[in-house]
């Protein structure tokens, strides 16, 4: 049976393969094999730098050039050659070095020196950096810019609603109101600290042989500044070197990144289910599609199945994204493979994420505000009033301000007229009593408007 959208056993290359095409680039087998390619062919022109080291002269322009096409031109069938190098040697790492060095045996000014390619290095070498590379590439050219582009239109739905007044919940029972804008505002702010966060994630990188000491570079070249040489080399790829590491690189700052963006996720589960519960409550209404069917025997339903689909994403995601934070800085003594098995689903964690980010898109753009159902809700709920009635009274001195309210209030539906004259029998100063008969559940919102309409200053800060 050949690989199809249809026959993938995972969703993510079959029912979603439109949606995470984008991370095929960075997380599929065939990037992984390009990366480590790119670490090998760099390593090589890098030790050709190294003026102390004698034995492999400073490459000319055109063997560089060569080298460079072979990174450049790598496709699907230069991964295929490699893996069929892997069938003989069962090591996917060494297939990559063989595969280099077989395409430079019929360069003379390179092939005498074919011996310099992964020289000194353990296959972590070559994995770890492969892997930071991949990671750095995939986070911030799918991942970052799918988030950035997810809290903009966050944001703007928010300033769009910036005004609309709405009955706030706690415990789920009516409480005091705020506005929707200010509401989805909430997840915005803590969506661009989060994103900042991911942003400012240091990638690491090691380059220090079989059990991180440098061994066999010091035997082969006792008078080297490996450390110094391995430094520049990692600077060069964009990574920052870890000193300190046993065969592998600890991964500690892969465990913060999938945190991160398993939090990121948290904080959408949370308002994916925040907005069904508004689509249930009628406070949003969800602009229908022609063709589009809700239910195959109710033909009324609007169903709000993109967050329902991103909520169930973003858990697998974290599933995966927590397992790795788990299992990857743990190792028994220098390695075992368990790092290498897990390592190769980082793609998958992500893929789940940008699922949901690609249903959470379409799921906002159906979104329409249906006011009359915010303001019904609002003027059944006069009860709401109690707070900054008690408030007002307590700064006046009026006794038992709190209690009194209680008892008129709680559990109890309060008409306007009910609320009001209550006020009216309050001995507190006319225009205090003035302006408490002005308060409405709809214009008690404090400064909600305000801080969803901070929500620009605030993008421009981060």
């Amino acid at each position: 049976m050949d690989l199809t959208t249809l026959t993938a056993i995972s969703p993510i290359d079959g029912r979603y393969r439109n949606k995470a095409i984008g991370l095929a680039n960075s997380f599929s087998e065939l990037a992984l094999i390009k990366y480590r390619l790119i670490v090998e062919v760099r390593w090589f022109q890098h030790l050709s730098n190294v003026t102390e080291l004698k034995e492999l002269p400073c490459l000319k322009e055109s063997d560089h050039d060569f080298l460079n096409t072979l990174i450049e031109n790598f496709s699907e069938q230069s991964g295929a050659e490699v893996k069929s190098i892997e069938l003989k040697t069962n090591h996917d790492v060494k297939a990559v070095e063989y595969y280099l060095k077989e395409k430079i045996s019929d360069i003379a000014t390179l092939s005498p020196f074919r011996e310099f390619i992964h020289f000194a290095c353990t296959s972590e070498d070559i994995n770890n950096l492969a892997y930071a590379l991949m990671l750095k590439d995939g986070i911030s050219h799918v991942i970052e810019p799918n988030l950035n582009k997810l809290v903009g239109q966050l944001t703007k739905l928010a300033t769009s609603l910036a005004e609309v007044s709405m009955l706030s919940r706690t415990h789920g029972q009516a409480a005091s109101p705020t506005t929707m804008g200010k509401e989805i505002a909430n997840t915005v702010a803590r969506l661009q600290k989060s994103s900042v966060a991911i942003s400012k994630v240091e990638y690491l990188g090691k380059m220090n042989g079989a059990v991180g000491n440098y061994n066999a570079h010091i035997v082969a070249y006792p008078n080297l500044d490996w450390q110094k040489i391995t430094e520049e080399f990692i600077s060069s790829l964009g990574l920052n070197k870890n000193a300190y590491t046993t065969q592998i690189e600890p991964h500690d700052y892969m465990a913060e990144l999938f945190h991160l963006v398993s939090r990121t996720n948290t904080i959408l589960i949370d308002f994916c289910r925040d907005i069904w519960q508004y689509i249930s409550l009628g406070y949003f209404k969800q602009i229908t599609i022609a063709d589009e069917v809700g239910s195959s025997t109710m033909p009324h339903k609007v169903n709000p199945i993109d967050f329902e689909n991103a909520e169930g994403n973003l858990g697998l995601a974290n599933a995966v994204l927590n397992h790795l934070s788990g299992e990857l800085p743990i190792s028994r003594m220098q390695r075992d493979l368990t790092d290498s098995t897990t390592l190769r689903n980082i793609g998958v964690g992500l893929a789940y994420t940008l699922i949901a980010f690609e249903s959470l898109f379409k799921g906002l753009a159906k979104l329409e505000i249906n006011e009359a159902i915010l303001d019904r809700d609002l003027n059944e709920n006069w009860e709401v009033l109690a707070e900054p009635i008690q408030t007002v009274m307590r700064k006046h001195g009026l006794d038992n301000s709190y209690e009194r309210l209680k008892s008129f209030t709680r559990g109890k539906s309060i008409s306007k007229e009910t609320l009001q004259d209550f006020i009216k029998s309050l001995e507190l100063p006319d225009e205090v009593k003035s302006r408490l008969l002005k308060l409405t559940p709809k214009n008690y919102i404090g400064n909600a408007d305000l801080q969803a309409n901070d929500l620009r200053k605030m993008r421009e800060k981060f």
